[in-house]
């Protein structure tokens, strides 16, 4: 494992650091990219998004995603730490 590791937002391309620990959502936000969210505890699932290559852990022990919508790639990105580059579909803005 190594740190940081490279996220990627489609379709706009956008790239980030996401250091050891940080959530995708703080890592995001500390490169100037603001990721749709409200809880920022894994239950709202405003956050969500579809994350089609990576590997990533959870914060919390059950964060407010179906095991379904596991397998099909989706993802909580304020409780999401990477575990390896990432690339993401969300909606997201530049501040």
């Amino acid at each position: 494992m190594h740190a940081p590791f490279t996220i990627t937002i489609l379709p706009q391309g956008w790239q980030f650091p996401a250091e050891a620990g940080t959530t995708l959502l703080a890592a995001a936000e500390l490169a100037g990219i603001r990721l749709f969210s409200s809880c920022r505890n894994g239950t709202c699932r405003t956050c969500i998004c579809h994350m089609p290559e990576g590997t990533i852990r959870y914060t919390v022990d059950w964060p407010g995603i179906s095991p379904d919508e596991r397998l099909d790639g989706y993802i909580l990105p304020c409780v999401a730490v990477a575990e390896s580059d990432i690339t993401i579909q969300a909606r997201a803005v530049r501040k």
